[in-house]
This record gives structure tokens, sequence and C-alpha cells, in this order.
């Protein structure tokens, strides 16, 4: 094996990649429980890409075939059941892992200097990630699929223009048809997938750049001993990967839970009316996006027509994911982690997430006054986040920040 390993080395960097990487990477000693997501969405990625292919195998993209071929899987090929609920629970729990990263980025000020593209990457991982959901969304041709894909494409439509021509290039028809389904199909298997690879690789080499932020937000590598080993760092192999392995067994256990008792997950997983085929003359009384679309699209709804176009709301709800590029140029604060920050920040922060978790729920019931009114108000509050963030981070009294990391 040794002589095997020195021929790769002599052709391949391997062993070079896996000390600058893995064993030789030192990370901070003080990472807690926020810090399991970042394996986690990448091992949610590959059980994603694993059981995507397998499904391939049996799905036919066809306007005729396609609700068929999924009722195939479910009920004919052996184990498909399984690998359908674990691709669809999968989707759902990749946007939990995601959002909760996110969330821990903002706790901790992990986009801050040096560490603004690691944020950037991240932030197109999540528009990447949204696209490929979106894709393949539609692929059970089940009547929300259906539905929700024919309402989401209208909205491009809205575009000043150019809106008819580009809805009409998207779905490659003049309605959400077969040829919307194939080319959905293509971008869902192939183009998607390959661009997500691409910019988690990235997203790892830029971090491992710069190092790995912490709970305190102190940079470790200030502090080094005399062969240049932060004083504060431990390799992250052993150390990490084996704690991974204890997020891993209990992301597992939370998973295949859903996975056999719960696959649909009371319909927030997967809608009722999925499960009957999609029909072009029977509209679902409550279309909506899937739960991780829903804080958006409440975004969207909440924002009025403007000459009967509903294009201002369409620019409203890309804004409010195009702000997040921003993040690190808002925050104005030399401090990054919350521990050490003022009331005022943290008061923000509570604001946005509980303002987000509304407009998630809003998104998912039937637009009505009330529903509305809330929309504006957390949609104003959602936004008032960055623009608060951009005072606040500038005048904000700070707790001191400690020279080493803490164990607390």
């Amino acid at each position: 094996m040794s002589k095997l390993l020195t021929w790769v080395d002599d052709r391949f960097p391997l062993t070079k990649m896996w000390r600058e990487h893995v064993s030789e990477y030192y990370a901070p000693k003080n990472f807690n429980f926020w810090y399991y997501f970042g394996s986690l969405a990448m091992l949610v990625l590959v059980l994603q890409i694993v059981t995507g292919i397998f499904l391939t195998m049996h799905y036919q993209p066809s306007a005729e075939r396609a609700f068929s071929s999924v009722e195939f899987i479910m009920r004919d090929v052996n184990y498909g059941w399984l690998i359908r609920y674990m691709h669809t629970t999968g989707a759902s729990m990749f946007f939990i892992i995601v959002y909760l990263h996110m969330f821990r980025a903002l706790l901790y000020g992990s986009y801050k200097k040096p560490r603004e593209l690691i944020w950037v990457f991240g932030v197109l991982i999540f528009l990447c990630l949204m696209a490929e959901a979106f894709f393949g969304y539609l692929l059970p041709w089940g009547q929300m699929s259906y539905w929700a894909a024919q309402v989401i494409i209208a909205l491009f439509g809205t575009v000043p223009f150019v809106g008819p021509e580009l809805a009409q290039w998207i779905r490659g028809d003049f309605v959400v048809s077969e040829a919307t389904l194939t080319r959905f199909f293509a971008l869902h298997v192939i183009a998607m997938p390959l661009v997500l690879i691409a910019l988690v690789v990235a997203h790892i080499l830029a971090l491992h750049e710069v190092g790995s932020n912490n709970p305190d937000g102190v940079e470790i590598k200030k502090n080094k001993d005399a062969n240049g080993i932060p004083k504060d760092g431990i390799p992250f192999h052993p150390y990490y990967t084996v704690k991974d392995l204890v997020g891993v067994a209990v992301f597992f256990i939370i998973f295949f839970f859903i996975v056999f008792f719960m696959p649909t997950f009371g319909g927030f997983f997967i809608e009722r009316p999925n499960f009957e085929p999609a029909d072009p003359l029977t509209t679902p009384a409550n279309i909506h996006p899937v739960w991780y679309f829903t804080p958006f699209y409440a975004i969207l709804r909440a924002v009025p027509s403007l000459a009967g176009s509903s294009f201002p709301g369409v620019a409203v709800m890309g804004a409010s994911v195009l702000v997040l590029f921003l993040l690190p140029w808002l925050d104005r604060s030399p401090v990054r982690s919350i521990r050490y920050r003022s009331i005022w920040f943290k008061l923000l922060l509570a604001v946005f997430v509980v303002s987000f978790i509304i407009l998630g729920y809003l998104g998912a019931v039937p637009a009505g006054t009330t529903e509305t009114i809330v929309a504006r108000i957390c949609t104003i509050l959602y936004f008032g986040f960055f623009v608060g963030l951009y005072f606040v981070s500038k005048f904000e009294t700070t707790k001191p920040v400690p020279e080493r990391v803490t164990t607390k």
C-alpha cells in the first residue's frame, strides 16, 4: 500500500490534498453545535445525487408518462418508494440545513472580512439550490407541480419589454408542456448539479484559504506556536471528523424517522395535490410553491400590483435574495460574534428571523386581507434588518473581544 500511495503521489497530489484540507487543516477548538451543518450539507448533497441517479433509471420525462413512471417507481420498483422518499425528504432537509448554516453565519459574523468571498459563494450555492429545487419540483408532473410551475414561470412574463419572450423561452412553449418538462429534467439532472458541485468546491477552497471562523469571532492564526501551528486550533482530522459523525448519526435518526413514518410531513414536504396527475383544466384550490420558497412567495404577494402588473412584487422578491450578497459590506462593525455585540444587533437579528418564519407561513396559506397586511409588515421588517444593520453596526457599543478563543 505504501508503494502504491507513493506511485499515486508521484502522479497526483493525493497525500498533499489530504494534509492541506483534512489532517493538517487546523480548525478552532471551540466549534459548537452550529458547526455541524456545513458537513451535513455536503452529506445531503451526496445523498441527493445518489438517490437521483437511481430515480433517473426509471423516470420518463414525458407529459404522458412522467406521473405514471413515478407511480411505477413507488409501487413496482424494488425499494423504489424508499429511494423516492429519501430524495423528497432530502430536498427539504437540504434547505433546513442550509438555512441553519446561513443563520450560524449571521450569529458569528462568518461573512465578515476576510471571509466575504466564502459568503458570496455560499449565497450562489443557495441560488443554485433554489433553481435545482424549482426544476425538480415539476418532474413528478402532479397537480401542484404543474400549476406552481405555471404560476412561477408566468412571473417572468411581467418583466418589462422582454417578459413574454422570456417566459416562453423558459417554458419552451406557450404553456407548461412536455417541452418544459424535458428541459427542466435536463437542467435538474445535469446542468444544476455540475454548477452546484463546482460552487461547493470553490466554497470549501475559499474557506480553507482564510480559515474557519468560530463562536468568538477570533482569528486563531494570530496566535501561533514556534512551529507555526495555531495555539487555539486542532487538526480537523481526527477531532472534527469524529465529532461530525455524531451529527451524522443524529441526522440519520431524524431523516429516516421522517422517511419511514411521515414522508409527506403533513403536506409540507409533498403536497397532497401532487398525488394527482397534472390536469391543465383543473386548478388546485391554493396554489403555492413548496415550503422552502414560501417566504419569498409571501413577499411577492405582499407588494401591490402596478397598473395591473405584478412586476413590482417580482422585483422585490428578487431583491430579497440578492440583498444577501451585500451583507459583508452592510455590516460595518469590527466585532464578528453575537456574543460581544450590542442588544440592538440581537434585536435586529431576532426580528429578522421571526419575520422570515412568519412570511414562510403566510406564503403557504390563501392571501386574505389580514394575511396581506401582516405580510407587508414582515416584508418591511425583512428589509429593515439590512438597513438597520448598516447604521447600528457603525455606532453600536460592543463588548471587549478576547485575544484567544474561549471554551464556553
